[in-house]
């Protein structure tokens, strides 16, 4: 079953009971100071605090950095990054990073900044967001001189599926275990120890911004090519053969699925469910029924195959997971508030889907959680 972060998941949450109320959100609602402590978590996580010393990082010292101009002009962005920075009464880093979430909700301009930092590279370092994934790898790997290289990722291994990892690549952490400085072996070792679990790993991309080598990493590399001379930079996941036609809408490319049905699964729409729904519907054998699946940015859309016919759309805010059965590799599932209008947020349903391949699966799992997780930044900040 596909992972997903569990602190995104858990913003989506919040942002559903900021909404319950059906007006704007303020001061008094009683859900917004866990709301924005979740924020903090989000924005720590993966920061790197300094090797030696004792100021230790938080987030607002990458939020002052980040570029503050559009061409010389103020944008909204920089002037609340100013305008926290200046505040006489925030006296602490996490105080001028709290002003400035303050500030960023009410413009919101949040997500802005998180674009800015990942399009800053010599950020990155500090808040290691790059090459983030949370679900199982294969991938070949070297050793040198204390950075473990990836030199090859393997066919049909979760890490091509995932379209993440490219040879060339470091691996530099996993949940949370520094692998600078590793010694031969150590990196196994650590996959061995957390076998069955999530996996998160943290990646050194060999490409710089503008596609060229990143010149730090030409020694290990020329180091990698003399102990592997058939090793050769990836610069893009491998292609993928070529199943069933899909058909265009819009522009847009849409999967040819068969609908299993669907389940009442009660007032919990947590992942844990789908390895019981699915199996739910599959002995219910209902008749299949074919179906165009249309992953959308703000929504999912189902339509009778034959007359285009739209059978039922679910925006994001609706959807509270999806995934797969392991037993099940061409079958995926997602969840849905049954009244999302409800005051008690009433109960979820469960639908089932089967695909053509289980790369098909993965690959529309993976869309729609990008797809959500997005349409949560967007329209939550």
């Amino acid at each position: 079953m596909a992972g997903k972060e569990p602190l995104l998941s858990a913003l989506k949450g919040g942002v559903l009971r900021l909404r319950e109320g059906g007006g704007p959100c303020t001061d008094a609602s009683p859900h917004l100071t866990s709301f924005c402590q979740l924020l903090e978590s989000i924005l720590r996580k993966g920061l790197r605090q300094p090797a030696w010393g004792f100021r230790r990082r938080d987030y607002w010292h990458w939020l002052e950095q980040l570029p503050t101009g559009d061409g010389g002009r103020p944008t909204p962005l920089s002037i609340s990054i100013q305008k926290a920075g200046s505040c006489e009464k925030a006296r602490t880093v996490q105080g001028r990073g709290r002003y400035f979430l303050r500030l960023a909700l009410q413009g919101k301009v949040l997500a802005v900044a998180v674009q800015q930092l990942a399009r800053t590279p010599r950020l990155l370092e500090v808040q290691h967001m790059a090459g983030a994934t949370t679900c199982g790898q294969r991938a070949a790997k070297r050793y040198v001189d204390g950075r473990v290289f990836v030199t090859e990722v393997l066919p049909e291994s979760q890490a091509e599926v995932d379209e993440v990892v490219l040879a060339g690549d470091i691996l530099d952490e996993i949940n949370g275990c520094s692998l600078r400085n590793a010694y031969s072996g150590q990196a196994g070792a650590v996959l061995q120890k957390l076998k069955g679990q999530p996996l998160s790993f943290r990646l050194l991309r060999w490409r710089w911004h503008d596609g060229r080598v990143y010149e730090p990493l030409q020694p290990y590399l020329k180091i990698l090519k003399e102990k592997e001379p058939r090793f050769q930079l990836q610069h893009g996941p491998r292609c993928r053969g070529e199943g069933e036609p899909r058909r265009l809408q819009g522009g847009r490319l849409l999967y040819n699925l068969r609908y299993l049905g669907r389940t009442g699964i009660g007032k919990y729409g947590g992942k844990e469910v789908l390895d019981w729904a699915i199996p739910a519907v599959l002995e219910r054998h209902l008749a299949a029924q074919e179906v165009l699946f249309d992953v959308k940015e703000a929504e999912v859309l189902v339509q009778e195959k034959t007359s285009s016919k739209l059978l039922c759309r679910y925006p994001y805010p609706t959807i509270s997971c999806v995934g797969r059965c392991v037993d099940s590799s061409n079958l995926f599932a997602f969840c849905v508030a049954a009244s999302p209008e409800s005051p008690d947020r009433s109960t979820f349903d469960c639908l089932v889907f089967a695909s053509s391949s289980e790369q098909e699966c993965e690959e529309i799992i993976k869309r729609i959680e990008l797809l959500d997780n997005d349409f949560i930044l967007r329209n939550s900040f």
